[in-house]
């Protein structure tokens, strides 16, 4: 049976820990789902006896709206990463970039489609920033190149101006540009700092966002895409089972996209909590990497079992050993409210 290795993991955790588990290895919004979202959610159920719409007519108009895109320009899935293994598979890339780390699904997704990996590793000593080295990988060959920011898991923004020579540099090539703008609502900033003004201008720039992360919603499973090439959005559909999003996430989306200011209202408590988590956790003898967004990257020397020994106090982070790039001592947590942040430092110290 294959074995997850993304965080979130709650079923294996409960059935270590015995009982109910403070999870830390999400990156959710700390404040949680708002209750219009749990409604909606809810009063969908009845519908149920009926299939939700196929194409998600009103939530995509409801998301144009709210991201200032035309209707025909977004495409939703069964959240973020559906759309990632969709466009492997459609269109079935030769070379693809990703950074090293970053989030798994890229390399899993177009491998899984038979296309050949390129990783740019980031270095640990420049806090696992993206550089101008990377425009050096960006050359005709290359098909797709994949750009998360914040990056999951160090928590880095890429500077604006160093994502324009990006886009600049993969039209030139022909690449497939893929920036994954998840987290970018939960970070400093919020989102300010997306790329939606550049679709028009950049056709082969694509963005994946989602509900799953700004909202607490990740059992609900939705995600979108925006893209300028509509022929593009209209292969990564065909690319699917039909009735992808259900109507509970539907409707979710729909209340979510009510609620502008549920992820303001989180990025206002995540920041000095941030500063907060860094600071106790250095106080223990943790590398802790500066981070903008939700979560942050740490590193325990020579502590490879921290996820097993937190477990046994109740607490669940994730570990970062599978991510290439990283080493069996790389951890990350989420940054959630301060009385469990009080608990995870505990328990810390505890097992440290």
């Amino acid at each position: 049976m294959k074995e997850s290795t993304h965080g979130g993991d709650l079923v294996a955790a409960r059935a270590v820990w015995g009982g109910e588990v403070l999870d830390f290895s999400a990156n959710l919004n700390p404040l949680g789902m708002p209750e219009s979202v749990r409604q909606a959610a809810v009063g969908a159920v009845k519908e149920a006896v009926h299939y939700p719409d196929p194409l998600c007519r009103a939530l995509s108009a409801a998301i144009a709206r709210r991201d200032g895109v035309a209707p025909e320009q977004v495409l939703c899935g069964n959240g973020a990463a559906d759309l990632v293994f969709r466009l492997a598979f459609s269109e079935r890339p030769r070379r693809a970039l990703v950074t090293a780390p970053t989030f798994s699904e890229y390399e899993e997704a177009v491998s899984a489609a038979g296309c050949g990996v390129v990783r740019h590793v980031l270095d640990p000593e420049r806090d696992f920033d993206l550089t101008e080295a990377v425009l050096d990988d960006l050359e005709p060959g290359l098909d797709l190149a994949f750009f998360c920011t914040p990056n999951n898991p160090t928590g880095r923004v890429i500077r604006r101006e160093l994502m324009e020579a990006i886009l600049e540099k993969c039209r030139a090539a022909g690449i497939r540009l893929v920036v994954d703008e998840c987290f970018l609502a939960l970070s400093d900033g919020g989102e300010e700092a997306s790329l939606a003004g550049y679709l028009e201008q950049y056709p082969n720039l694509l963005l994946l966002r989602a509900f799953t992360k700004s909202y607490a919603m990740p059992g609900l499973r939705l995600g979108y895409c925006l893209s300028a090439d509509t022929a593009l959005l209209d292969r990564l559909s065909r690319c699917a089972q039909p009735w992808s999003v259900s109507g509970p996430a539907q409707a979710a989306g729909l209340a979510a996209a009510a609620e502008p200011l549920h992820p303001l209202l989180a990025r206002q408590l995540i920041a000095p909590e941030r500063s907060w988590l860094t600071q106790a956790m250095e106080g223990l003898g943790l590398r802790v990497f500066p981070s903008a967004a939700n979560y942050l990257l740490f590193r325990a020397p020579g502590v490879s079992d921290l996820k097993e020994r937190l477990l046994g106090r109740g607490v669940l982070i994730r570990s970062c050993a599978n991510y290439p790039g990283l080493g069996e001592d790389y951890y990350r947590v989420a940054v959630r409210l301060r009385g469990e942040n009080e608990r995870l430092i505990q328990a810390m110290k505890e097992v440290l």
